[in-house]
């Protein structure tokens, strides 16, 4: 990681401390952001009969709270920026809480699409961005340990909640469950009240600080590289106030989205179809869900077992690269996935691709702060997630079309196997590239320095000449008033 920062930010992060319970706090929002929508499928067949409506029709109810969660984050980044994390997350805790608790009493599905998914998808996005933004006003050295150990929220919570519903909704049904369930959610607030602003030691302005320590670093590095930093006015500076929308402008932030987009098709379909692959190849449905249970397990390891690789002096000055090659790796698990014969094939596909994922996951936010740096992080965040949205919604459909068509699952597989590994290999071409192109504009930088540095001395030489030949001068003046 390049060490300019904590100079961007204008402090050090403190790397500990307090700093670990603002993780456990990421950890419980980023969990429930993540796990949340995905356990509420256990309900949905009673829904869809309490309702009389189609399967497409109750599926709905977890498409729009992603989508919305999703669509949120350029939302949650303002408000980030304006008030910090900590009250965002808690208004998003009790969004989401009241949203479950009022869902509990819904006559309608339009009634659930717009709590449980509207309203709860808000909430959602309120506890994702702040806690992954805060993480980085904390951490520095540590940072990729940090996020690996937050984001492995995720596939606890998910392990965790999905017993849980189950239990709820036998013994409570569905209206007490979300009602319990909306209780539950509330502890986001309490999460989000650990996530305390940090205390921050300001260095002297930039303008008291001399040439000779204003290095190249600063300027020429994965955050500030390859944009336009003209000064805007009207409109596009009163924008830029809530939201950077220059992100448009950063090349590293380019080439990180366009790898994501393509990567997003085939993210999460797998995932999707893995239990139904196996029940289409005749293996029983408590041994199916035993896969998912199988990849859950690796995936809860992998991601801090990442962060701490991700953190090793080998890695970290080129963490783009580890990056670009779990995409890859999950792109190869996919395709030789129809080629694994049997159960257990299929257990050895769970294993590697739970690996692969936590990689992925435990990287993807990572990745990203090292390109643009803590402080534009919240808006880097909610920009990537409002366009990320996309593929994330039509990745399961489309793969879906494809089970459809050919009536074989292995098609899907090879489909999103080959849209991950486009996105694998683009992101570490472009990411050579820009590490070359970062490198080439670092030495440009010394040069012109070097350059201004001898313009300077020239010019003090100059006036010292200068000031001499005066001084030379009066003196001669002076001699023969004294004379006579």
């Amino acid at each position: 990681m390049p060490p300019s920062a904590s100079t961007n930010l204008g402090y050090t992060p403190p790397d500990g401390g307090w700093g670990w319970a603002v993780v456990f706090g990421s950890f419980v929002s980023i969990g429930f952001s993540y796990a949340f929508p995905k356990s509420l499928t256990i309900y949905f067949k009673e829904i869809q009969e309490y309702f009389s409506i189609s399967y497409s029709e109750i599926a709905w109810v977890s498409s729009i709270m992603l989508a919305t969660m999703y669509a949120g984050g350029p939302v949650s980044s303002i408000l980030v920026n304006r008030y910090g994390s900590r009250p965002v997350v808690i208004v998003g805790g009790l969004m989401v809480g009241l949203a479950m608790v009022t869902a509990s009493f819904g006559t309608t599905i339009l009634h659930l699409y717009l709590c449980v998914g509207v309203i709860g998808g808000f909430g959602l996005a309120f506890n994702l961005q702040p806690a992954l933004t805060i993480i980085g006003k904390y951490f520095l050295v540590k940072r990729p340990i940090a996020n690996g150990l937050a984001m492995a929220g995720s596939p606890v919570f998910l392990s965790t909640l999905a017993p849980l519903n189950q239990f709820l909704f036998d013994h409570f049904g569905w209206r007490g469950s979300f009602l319990i369930l909306g209780g539950v959610l509330f502890n986001c607030c309490v999460a989000g009240s650990l996530m305390r602003p940090i205390k921050i030691k300001i260095k002297p302005p930039v303008s008291q600080i001399t040439d000779d320590n204003d290095t190249g670093e600063l300027d020429v590095n994965p955050q500030t590289a390859g944009q336009d930093n003209s000064k805007q006015s009207g409109c596009a500076a009163k924008f830029n106030q809530f939201i950077d929308v220059s992100l448009f402008k950063h090349r590293g932030f380019l080439i990180y989205l366009v790898g994501n987009v393509l990567m997003f098709f085939g993210f999460f379909a797998p995932v999707v179809f893995l239990a139904p692959y196996a029940k289409h190849q005749g293996i029983d449905e408590y041994s199916a869900a035993f896969l998912l249970s199988i990849f859950a397990l690796v995936d809860m390891f992998a991601r801090p077992g990442t962060g701490l690789v991700a953190n090793t002096r080998w890695i970290r000055p080129k963490i783009q690269y580890f990056f670009s090659f779990a995409v890859i790796y999950n792109g190869l698990c996919h395709l030789m996935c129809p080629l694994l014969p049997g159960y257990i094939g299929l257990v050895v596909y769970a294993v590697f691709f739970g690996l692969a994922f936590g990689m992925v996951c435990a990287l993807l936010f990572e990745v990203l702060m090292d390109l643009v740096g803590a402080q534009r992080f919240s808006s880097a965040v909610g920009l990537a997630t409002i366009i990320e949205c996309g593929p994330v919604l039509l990745g399961p459909p489309l793969s879906g079309l494809l089970v459809d068509i050919f009536m074989d699952y292995k098609y899907m597989y090879f489909a999103c196997g080959v849209m991950m590994l486009a996105g694998g290999i683009f992101l570490f071409i472009m990411n050579y590239y820009n590490y070359r192109w970062l490198e080439k504009e670092k030495k440009q930088k010394k040069v012109e320095e070097l350059q201004i540095g001898s313009a300077k001395v020239l010019a003090a030489m100059e006036e010292a000449k200068d000031n001499e030949e005066e001084v030379k001068l009066s003196t001669e003046e002076k001699t023969p008033d004294s004379t006579c």
